[in-house]
């Protein structure tokens, strides 16, 4: 029997000072090397806006997406609202939307590497869907038959599962059976952008950068020092004094502080560090907010791709289990689940409209086709495909010989 362990993360995962990124890159910038680590896990991975914003790219569409289940008849398909199986897809139970319920195992996929839940079933029929916590679910293979079976612990103890009972959710792996989560194997990249947010945090907390310095041209004495701040102070400080005009002695002047070349490359990595956490999740820069490299004619583009290399290999995976767990086999050539992702892929008004044209001129598109994919009411009439832009003469399949 080989053992998948818990999903738990070690309370200390680093000892002694942090060498991520390299102890030069601060004494570049003038900064102190931290001495706290800064451990990676799927809570404090949270805390770094970028993974938030890349795991939530993700997992928010999962949830927002309608899912439907179809039933076959011949080369047709309809919708099936009363199968078991939809029921419990829009309503997984008592307590959980179905938005949030998947957004949730997604969440807990791409953090943990695995999203699970327990299938209730009532008389062999799907009741409803309950989440596990990751962290607390053991994975067990059988060695010959290569049949996993699922340990939850519970505070009253463990409970073991079939593969059949628990709905599953994984991160791609190395071994087919549980996932590896992208977060905890590429938490260095993660460590780089924490660490840079939390550098920037106390060079700003504590105003390590003045805005200026008072120059002198001759030394002033304690009490020309004194005198100088003070009457600084009554034309600077305080929002009413804002802006106000200071009276320098003796010659002195001020000068501001700007940005410099070493300030800029702090800046330019910090961007990186967004790329490196994209890379890991899969997910366009621009999705987590860096417009760096975006244009308006890219945008769109870049949102494409996601759909199709990144978004597409989850809702088949979604789909995939729907299909392996929760419809019973002899059910399985007859009804299946999918996802709507029309809203996802649509473009502008225009260029849908278009298309929507040259495919009811090509006639492999009605009218009820469009108004369909358009979510409006089918028009009487509306289901022939002809094209509107020629003759009706020459649309119905007659010669003119009759």
């Amino acid at each position: 029997m080989k053992i998948w362990p818990f999903n738990r993360q070690p309370a200390v995962e680093a000892k002694g000072t942090l060498t991520v990124p390299d102890d030069l890159i601060y004494e570049a910038f003038g900064l102190p090397i931290p001495t706290v680590p800064v451990i990676v896990t799927p809570t404090t991975a949270m805390r770094c806006t970028p993974v938030r914003r890349a795991v939530q790219a993700i997992a928010e569409p999962i949830g927002q997406l309608p899912l439907h289940v179809y039933r076959r008849d011949g080369d047709k398909r309809e919708r099936d609202r009363e199968h078991p199986v939809a029921k419990v897809l829009r309503d997984p139970n008592e307590w959980t939307s179905a938005g949030e319920f998947r957004e949730q195992l997604q969440r807990d996929c791409l953090l943990h590497g695995n999203g699970y839940a327990h299938i209730n079933r009532v008389d062999g029929k799907v009741a409803e869907l309950m989440r596990l916590d990751p962290a607390n679910v053991r994975i067990l293979v059988d060695t010959t038959s290569s049949e996993p079976t699922y340990e939850y612990q519970t505070g009253g103890g463990k409970a073991l599962y079939p593969y059949r009972d628990i709905f599953h959710i994984k991160a791609p792996g190395t071994d087919g059976i549980a996932g590896k989560s992208p977060t905890l194997d590429c938490r260095d990249a993660i460590r780089v952008a924490m660490v840079m947010e939390r550098q920037a945090f106390k060079f700003f907390e504590k105003a390590s950068r003045p805005s200026g310095v008072i120059e002198t041209p001759k030394q002033l004495g304690d009490e020309g020092v004194k005198k100088m701040l003070a009457g600084w102070k009554v034309a600077q400080q305080g929002a009413e004094n804002a802006g106000g005009t200071p009276v320098l002695w003796d010659g002195s002047r001020f000068v501001s502080h700007t940005f410099n070349s070493v300030d800029a490359q702090f800046l330019e990595l910090r961007r990186f560090a967004i790329d490196e956490i994209a890379r890991v999740y899969g997910v366009p820069p621009h999705l987590l907010f860096e417009m760096g490299r975006a244009t308006w004619g890219n945008a769109a583009e870049l949102g494409a791709m996601f759909v199709t290399f990144v978004l597409a290999k989850w809702l088949k995976q979604w789909q995939g289990e729907i299909r392996l767990k929760l419809f019973a086999p002899e059910d399985r050539d007859a009804w299946y689940a999918e996802f709507l992702i029309d809203d996802l892929v649509r473009t502008d008004i225009g260029k849908r409209f278009t298309a929507y044209s040259q495919a009811r001129s090509a006639e492999w598109m009605s009218a009820n086709d469009i108004r369909a994919k358009e979510n409006l009411p089918p028009i009487e009439g509306g289901n022939e495909y002809r094209n509107p832009n020629t003759s009706s003469q020459s649309l119905g399949g007659s010669d003119g010989n009759e």
